[in-house]
């Protein structure tokens, strides 16, 4: 089956207590407003929000069978921090508090990490990890990705807690991942595969280091977070001004250029507007971004985040990237994930778990998702979620 590593579809009810009306929020809010009527369709309490709002019948395929109840750790944590932006601090801590219940109760391990993904929905004790169940096996299944942990969520979830007053979840997290992760410069990419025993992914990503550095920093880890940027400044092409993806396994450089670790360098602090600048011109296709040079049409994440970037340094070109991300919020309130059906990313989800099987490819499809409605929502507020 086809996997990325990132539905929902309950209607739209009241807001729960604690937050505030949709006529009181700023006019750049139509995603904040969004996010919260998905919140308040959930029990009350410590909640983690659906990444994807899945087909469902005969529209549906692969992807949207597996995604159907996975909330990403990235998405919910950036969903925690766009809600921080717009004063909806109590609708972020039912997040918060959501993750620090699924670290703490872990149905496998106690050393302070978090997985990929768990089911959307309440939090329960332990937590639940998400699944489907697969008609040709007649079985209920698994997906690797999503049962295990890569060091960028964790960061975006160091960043929540902190940024939340909750430093006890945040140092656990941070403690696993330098007793575990931590490479001769900056951090491997976590581990991958099916509980009892995961594998060790020993590349090293431009992106989740630049995540590290802003999560170390914000808890006030100022030697972890030089260990992060050592790595990221080394990804650093002085003559393109462009960051390399990161570092394969053996050692070799990943020269791909990818959205992410081009721009968000610079969000972070790690790298200057040129850098960000040359990474949005060479990933531009129309009136947005792809994800890399392997994407021929636009990645809406990406093309909110660089409109925040554009924003940043005063480029009138965030007005054009705005506009294609209000014409693709879906019926839902969510912007989409793609504007065409598929986007390629040229990546892969993971290694092959066994001899002579494929690596599975890492796509991204058009369906209404948590993470470009959270980016557009930052970019519309200016609110920078990696600045120092």
């Amino acid at each position: 089956m086809n996997l990325t590593r990132r539905g929902f579809a309950a209607g739209l009810v009241m807001l729960a207590p604690g937050t505030a009306p949709a006529a009181s929020l700023p006019a750049t809010s139509p995603f904040i407003t969004a996010v919260l009527r998905r919140m308040a369709a959930l029990p009350d309490g410590p909640v983690l929000l659906n990444s994807y709002l899945v087909e469902h019948g005969a529209g549906a395929g692969d992807f949207d069978l597996t995604q159907a109840n996975a909330a990403y750790v990235y998405d919910n944590a950036l969903a925690g921090l766009m809600l921080l932006a717009a004063g909806q601090r109590a609708a972020a801590a039912r997040i918060g508090q959501a993750l620090a219940l699924a670290q703490a109760h872990d149905r496998k391990f106690s050393d302070g990490r978090l997985r990929n993904a768990y089911a959307a929905g309440a939090m329960t004790i332990p937590a639940k990890l998400p699944g489907f169940w697969d008609m040709k096996a007649g079985r209920w299944a698994e997906d690797p990705y999503q049962l295990g942990t890569d060091t960028g969520p964790m960061a975006w979830a160091i960043l929540l807690w902190t940024a939340l007053g909750m430093p006890a979840p945040a140092n656990t997290a941070a403690d696993f991942l330098t007793t575990r992760l931590r490479a001769p410069r900056g951090y491997y990419g976590g581990f991958y595969g099916f509980d009892p025993a995961q594998q060790m992914l020993r590349w090293q990503s431009t992106e989740q280091n630049t995540d590290l550095v802003a999560a170390f920093r914000a808890l006030g880890r100022p030697q972890d977070a030089a260990h992060a940027a050592a790595f990221v400044q080394a990804m650093h092409q002085p003559g393109t001004q462009r960051f390399n993806a990161g570092l394969a396994p053996d050692g070799a450089v990943n020269p791909m250029l990818a959205a992410d670790a081009g721009i968000w360098p610079y969000l972070a602090g790690l790298g200057d507007a040129a850098s960000a600048l040359a990474a949005i011109t060479a990933l531009r296709r129309g009136d947005g971004i792809g994800f890399s040079a392997a994407s021929t049409g636009i990645w809406l994440e990406g093309t909110a985040f660089a409109s925040l970037a554009l924003r940043k340094m005063g480029n009138r070109l965030a007005e054009t990237f705005t506009a294609t991300l209000h014409r693709n919020i879906s019926p839902q309130g969510y912007v989409y994930a793609t504007v065409a059906p598929m986007l390629a990313t040229g990546l892969t989800i993971g290694p092959a778990l066994q001899p002579g099987q494929p690596e599975q490819s890492f796509n991204y499809y058009r369906r209404p998702a948590l993470s470009p409605t959270c980016w557009a929502g930052l970019a519309a507020l200016g609110a920078n979620p990696l600045s120092a």
